[in-house]
């Protein structure tokens, strides 16, 4: 991936950050883009520090503005973006009575607007160069579905749908579109979800086939496939990660 722009938005829920790291390891620039400018530069600047070669951005995702900014530094410091991981996620967890407007509005435009914004963006240079790489990272709960978290399960549905569209758009330039939907994966955000909702972590991990939660590093390695030229005949497909849970 030595020739490689990639551009990762969401560092600061723990899969974009170690997503981050494992393709700057294996030789892409990347960019990070986060809501919080703190978190981005905290992340490029741990990059940086390991050898790699990182940028880190505030970027509100939801704001097409924002996202065109952000987008066109990378053009000038980076290079032209080849590879998008979109990671930014909100998840909440509410009864569905519970949800108010402002939240279901806040779930969808950072999960499926937000994706759709950043995937607009950059397609214009995946097709430039006649090669691209788009992974949406999304939830092993749109499989199943989830009570008290329906505002959650519809936006990331809603990213599966925009997955194979675009795939089947886009194919013919060289570039190709997956989803990655995790299963319990160990980050702050489940923890707090988990605490939340009173749920057991012990006892949802009982029910994982491979009994165990997974980590952020089998979802960074997952990506790394999917966005390297070995994968180029796999599109539109939704590649499980949940240890057997969801099949």
């Amino acid at each position: 991936m030595s020739q490689r722009t990639a551009i990762v938005t969401g560092v600061d829920s723990g899969l974009g950050g170690a997503i981050s790291q494992r393709l700057a390891r294996d030789g892409a620039a990347v960019a990070v883009f986060d809501a919080s400018g703190d978190a981005a530069e905290a992340a490029a600047a741990s990059i940086n520090a390991s050898g790699g070669t990182a940028l880190g951005l505030a970027v509100d995702v939801t704001d097409r503005a924002s996202v065109a900014s952000a987008v066109e530094k990378v053009r000038a410091q980076l290079g032209r973006p080849a590879i998008l991981v979109n990671s930014a996620r909100e998840e909440r967890s509410d009864a569905f009575l519970d949800i108010t407007p402002e939240t279901w509005d806040l779930l969808l435009a950072v999960n499926l607007t937000g994706t759709f914004n950043c995937c607009q963006a950059v397609l214009p240079d995946m097709i430039e160069q006649g090669w691209g790489r788009i992974v949406n990272i999304t939830s092993s709960s749109m499989q199943s579905g989830a009570p008290r978290m329906a505002h959650y399960v519809a936006s990331n549905s809603g990213v599966l749908g925009l997955t194979k569209c675009l795939a089947l758009e886009f194919g013919p330039h060289g570039i190709t579109v997956n989803t990655i939907p995790p299963g319990f994966i160990d980050t702050p955000v489940l923890r707090a979800v988990f605490a939340s909702a009173n749920m057991d972590v012990g006892k949802a991990v009982a029910g994982v086939p491979v009994r165990r939660i997974g980590t952020p590093e089998d979802v960074a390695a997952t990506c790394a496939f999917l966005v390297s030229d070995e994968a180029g005949y796999i599109t539109g497909q939704l590649i499980g990660l949940n240890g057997g849970r969801n099949l």
